[in-house]
């Protein structure tokens, strides 16, 4: 349901301040070169979000997929809410391109609630594991919408990604469930919502685009969810309003974790998420990861892993390419 850290890791590490036009704003934190407490942040936050993801597939079990999404973008909606009231010194709805943050909101949904969608059916590993794909798709992507350049080695990187893809799904065998491909959709629509982080980097705030994403996600949900209601229970309820909770602490954390440390550092740690979510996924649901999702797993971590390697060289070339302002 959370979308993983490490699929952010090129896109979400630039700090995003407001336009200088608007004095009345605050600018975006600057970064700080401490590494160590970039990767401690990382580990929390992969706790919170595999938390996060473990609860909705324990909730999927009783309420429909919309239903749970609906209540965690609620309480996601309910924590930023004192970012949308004029006059607060916390306010952050304004914004350049409204439009374009409500899209990046419908996209930051869509892969909820398809990964929602595959726990109902899904082992949380394998699910989970298919999720980190979104990387690979940014590659994509980004040669679409970002106008980038795309070399040799990063299409190798992304086909390794899609060979371990396919060692976990083992589509036309006896094991290949339909249900697979919602983490695949949920994983592109991550990778949508990282690209058009992008487009609106240096020019938006995180609590902007926060606070936009709640606003999206609450009011589609809440036209869908009257067509699929059904009574929560309180336990239901509790477990909702943790996983808006878990979710969203995760998520800030992995914004303060790359004010700290390169993608490339906290990369590797990210994926300590997938460790979580298969000791939860064994104690809480008896499930355990088969060889196939375990070795489908490490060649999709590998690919991300040498995807964002090659993402801190792309960036220090452009950087060296970049005339000094003392020339």
């Amino acid at each position: 349901m959370t979308p993983p850290p490490a699929a952010a890791a090129r896109l979400d590490s630039a700090p995003l301040p407001l336009s200088e036009k608007k004095p009345v704003d605050r600018a975006a934190p600057a970064r700080a070169d401490r590494p160590f407490r970039g990767i401690a942040l990382i580990l929390v936050s992969t706790v919170f979000l595999g938390a996060s993801d473990v609860t909705a597939k324990y909730l999927s079990g009783t309420l429909p997929s919309i239903e749970i999404a609906w209540i965690r973008f609620l309480v996601f909606a309910a924590i930023m809410f004192p970012a949308m009231v004029p006059g607060s010194p916390l306010f952050a709805l304004r914004t350049p391109r409204p439009g374009l943050q409500l899209l990046r909101g419908a996209a930051l949904l869509g892969s909820s609630l398809f990964f929602i969608s595959g726990l109902r059916f899904l082992p949380i590993a394998e699910a989970s594991a298919t999720g980190f794909v979104s990387p690979l798709f940014v590659t994509a992507l980004s040669i679409i919408f970002l106008g980038e350049s795309v070399g040799l080695r990063r299409w190798l990187a992304t086909a390794l990604g899609l060979v371990g893809v396919l060692i976990i799904l083992r589509p036309g065998t006896s094991a290949f469930h339909p249900a697979a491909f919602f983490p695949l959709v949920s994983a592109l629509a991550w990778a949508g919502t990282l690209i058009m982080t992008r487009m609106m980097s240096g020019r938006e705030r995180a609590v902007t685009t926060m606070t936009w994403s709640s606003i999206a996600g609450v009011c589609i949900l809440s036209a869908l969810v009257p067509f699929v209601w059904v009574a929560p229970s309180l336990n239901d309820v509790l477990s909702g309003v943790f996983i808006g909770i878990a979710s969203t602490a995760g998520q800030w954390i992995v914004v303060l974790a790359f004010r700290y440390a390169d993608a490339s550092v906290l990369a590797p740690f990210s994926y300590t998420q997938l460790l979580w979510v298969s000791i939860l996924g064994f104690l809480i649901f008896g499930e355990v990861p088969d060889v196939w999702t375990v070795t489908g797993a490490v060649f999709i971590v590998a690919s991300g892993l040498y995807t964002a390697h090659r993402e801190r060289i792309r960036r220090l070339r452009l950087s060296e390419a970049e005339p000094s302002p003392n020339a």
